[in-house]
């Protein structure tokens, strides 16, 4: 009975997520949905990357937390809009969550969404949200075991963030296993190893985030 019931559940974020697909695509808005630890940077990532935005493309984020608005109010003063989810305990974003926070949503002439998921590299690849891209974040001082261990994340993603670069001198991460680990998961996936600090390979992440706004652009 679990098990009809966990397909039934999946099922159903499936449509919704379809459905989300569309209204998205008919608004020409991109959308990114960032998946990774705890801790692994995204909200930095985020603010890097909205300012760098600023003025040339209209920008909105959901927010994914278990609890509190912390994130979101580091963001809201960078994007044109910034819509909370709290799950309460919920390990991950649903479609229909994200359906109901895009009807929050300040969204007149948005051309890119951020969704921050929870943090958590187990559900949020599961769930199909209605986004164009799934990215993975993972930071230097995780360790270079992630791929490994979490391959349905990766297996699902459309391009992966390494984060907190400039940390690597200080620990022992395997870049080169990382990079084997994920070739061998998802072969045609792109790797960005990036430092929010020193700005090291912010410009290919910058690069990937207006191909997709621009790329979404071209079917409306």
């Amino acid at each position: 009975m679990r098990i009809v019931l966990g397909k039934g559940l999946l099922a159903a974020n499936a449509e919704k997520a379809r459905e989300n697909r569309l209204l998205f695509t008919q608004r020409g808005i991109a959308v990114i949905n960032l998946i990774s630890s705890p801790g692994a940077g995204k909200t930095s990532l985020l603010e890097a990357t909205l300012a760098h935005l600023a003025g040339r493309v209209k920008t909105g984020v959901i927010e994914g937390d278990l609890y509190t608005a912390l994130d979101a109010r580091r963001l809201e003063d960078r994007a044109a809009d910034v819509v909370q989810i709290n799950t309460e305990g919920v390990c991950h974003l649903t479609a229909a969550m994200v359906e109901r926070a895009f009807t929050a949503m300040e969204a007149a002439g948005l051309e890119l969404l951020f969704i921050e998921n929870v943090g958590n590299l187990v559900c949020p690849a599961e769930f199909d949200l209605g986004e164009d891209f799934k990215v993975v974040l993972l930071s230097v001082a995780e360790g270079a075991d992630k791929p490994a261990k979490y391959k349905q994340s990766f297996a699902a993603a459309q391009a992966v963030v390494i984060t907190k670069a400039d940390l690597a001198p200080y620990t022992d991460f395997d870049l080169p296993g990382v990079r084997r680990d994920i070739g061998q998961i998802n072969p045609n996936l792109p790797v960005m190893v990036t430092s929010v600090r020193s700005g090291e390979g912010m410009e290919d992440w910058y690069a990937f985030v207006e191909r997709a706004v621009a790329a979404k652009k071209s079917v409306t």
